[in-house]
């Protein structure tokens, strides 16, 4: 039936009449997924039937007894129905209104607490969830669908306890090789606070000590938009296409939820960072009641916005996993945005899905800042770091860049050794210059990893090269040793990790097929810096190594 012709045939219709109508079309477009429709037809029919609730109420008396009850029936189910379509538009805020509305009718109505609890798990509210499907089983109908109840019970119960605990695994979907869907996880919040920051504006801070490897945070974007991009023009056309879709994603996101409007309200726009509020932590945190924000988002604030924070899947301090590796990915995770950028970093992070794990990739002290590599600051020396933070808009000041710094201004040695890398000196040579250096500038300690961190293209040319190895060998520190070093400043990464595994395997090659236990923990303790504490199974960490 035509829209126009419906309408027409709305006004031949008495009260009762069109009340039957209105149900069966709204069921109608309800059935076939058409929910934008199925919700202005539902709305005609809430409100033709509260206004019939009202006439009949005022009559005196009531011709038909019943006719109350079973319109507030008809009210209780259209009230659950378009819960249902505004629902699936993602349209959490209005849903559960109409849900409480629905509920104010008939307290244990089932079909509107079922409802009710996919949108309290949509809207990561794991225990109010659980106490709605629980009540939902008070209901004569649950009998009919316990199955299906007791299905979300369980779900809610994983989701509250991985919520709580931080306790996920990944191993399983791991082993069976990314098949189907991505895990749904849980929203976690860890041993951190939001405060000022020396780096830039606000950032996010350990509250206790956090060792390599685990769960500082996991949260569900707000909104992301991936492709496939081309080459050249091809590529940069997708792309500002996807800019543009995932601007429209976010804003909607932004109109449709209001818990989603303050947190994006709570991001910086990149102006006035020091005037800037520092949110509560309990800000983010889902369970928790907040108020409902009156200020506005106009389109120009939201550009800022998303234009400061929003974060690439693709990213040095990041890894993909499942179908999402095969695409250009862009995304908003507000509580992700806080970290900044240091060239020390403490944090990685993975992508599953729609969801962002942040875990610590080298151990954290309580106090530390919680901070990602936000371009690649292994093999780059002081000054391609310097014009790397440039194009991002900001200077870093890291006690890395500080420590070399200080050191180049005097150092005519290290100056040598930079031009000579740019004629092409011997790699082996660029290695021996630097770790003889180090003993005549007198760098101890964690500052030797630091300068290997900076030269390290250098070093990977050396021990992967067999010809390098046995002219130099001898006078260069062993690989595990400036690989331990090295990871000890900048966290964990994968290239320090596959020329572990690459020695391991040579090794083992040699000696006969055997494994070395020491250099197999070594190899597990960096796998745990690059994918964290969620890979639980050694099977899967050999799966994602390439050892099985």
């Amino acid at each position: 039936m035509g829209g126009e012709q419906f309408e027409q045939e709305e006004d031949a219709q008495g009260p009762m009449e069109l009340l039957q109508s209105l149900r069966s079309k709204a069921t109608e477009l309800l059935l076939r997924e058409e929910w934008d429709e199925s919700i202005h037809v539902y709305t005609k029919f809430i409100d033709l039937s509260r206004s019939e609730i009202s006439n009949l109420s005022g009559s005196d008396p009531d011709p038909d007894p019943d006719s109350i009850p079973k319109l507030r029936k008809s009210l209780c189910l259209a009230l659950c129905n378009r819960a249902e379509a505004r629902a699936r538009l993602r349209d959490f805020s209005e849903a559960m209104r109409d849900c409480d509305r629905a509920l104010e009718i008939e307290t244990t109505h089932f079909k509107t607490l079922l409802c009710k609890g996919k949108v309290l798990l949509g809207l990561s509210k794991y225990s109010s969830a659980l106490e709605c499907f629980k009540t939902a089983l008070l209901d004569p109908q649950a009998s009919d669908n316990l199955e299906t109840v007791t299905g979300y019970i369980e779900k809610c119960k994983k989701l509250d306890f991985q919520a709580k605990t931080g306790a996920f695994d990944l191993s399983d979907w791991i082993l069976s090789g990314f098949r189907g869907r991505s895990p749904e996880l849980a929203e976690f919040i860890g041993s951190i606070e939001i405060k000022k920051s020396e780096v830039s504006g606000r950032g996010l801070f350990a509250t206790k000590s956090i060792v390599a490897g685990a769960l500082i945070l996991v949260t569900k974007a707000v909104a992301t938009e991936r492709g496939i991009l081309g080459s050249g023009e091809s590529g940069e056309k997708a792309q500002l296409i996807m800019w543009k879709n995932f601007i429209e994603e976010v804003a909607e996101s932004v109109r449709k939820c209001d818990r989603t409007r303050r947190l994006v309200l709570a991001l910086s726009t990149g102006q006035d960072e020091d005037s800037l509020e520092i949110p509560e932590i309990s800000l983010f945190r889902p369970e928790e009641a907040f108020e409902s924000s009156k200020q506005s988002l106009d389109t120009e604030k939201l550009l800022s916005i998303l234009d400061v924070n929003s974060l690439v899947e693709d990213a040095v301090s990041g890894k993909v996993m499942g179908k999402n590796r095969d695409y250009y990915g862009v995304g908003l995770w507000t509580l992700a945005s806080f970290i900044n950028h240091s060239c020390i970093p403490n944090a990685r992070r993975l992508h599953v899905g729609d969801y962002v794990i942040v875990h610590a990739s080298r151990d954290v002290k309580a106090g530390e800042e919680i901070t990602f590599a936000y371009f690649d600051v292994l093999s780059s020396p002081l000054e391609k770091r310097r014009e790397m933070a440039e194009s991002w808009g900001f200077r870093c000041g890291c006690s890395r860049c500080k420590f070399e710094s200080v050191l180049n201004v005097s150092n005519q040695e290290i100056r040598e050794i930079e031009m000579g890398l740019e004629r092409g000196v011997d790699a082996g040579n660029a290695v021996y210059m630097v770790e003889e250096g180090m003993k005549r500038w007198k760098v101890k300690g964690k500052d030797k990893g630091l300068l290997r961190a900076s030269y390290w293209g250098v070093y990977d040319e050396v021990y992967n090269s067999e010809r390098l190895m046995k002219r130099w060998g001898r006078k260069i520190p062993l690989m595990e040793v400036v690989v331990d070093s090295v990871c000890d400043v900048i966290g964990s990464d994968e290239r320090l990790m596959k020329m572990v595994v690459e020695g391991m395997m040579k090794k083992k090659k040699n000696n006969g097929g055997c494994s070395n236990v020491a250099e197999m923990e070594r190899i597990m303790k960096l796998g745990k810096g690059v994918y964290g504490k969620v890979v639980s199974k050694k099977k899967a960490m050999k799966t994602l190594l390439g050892l099985e």
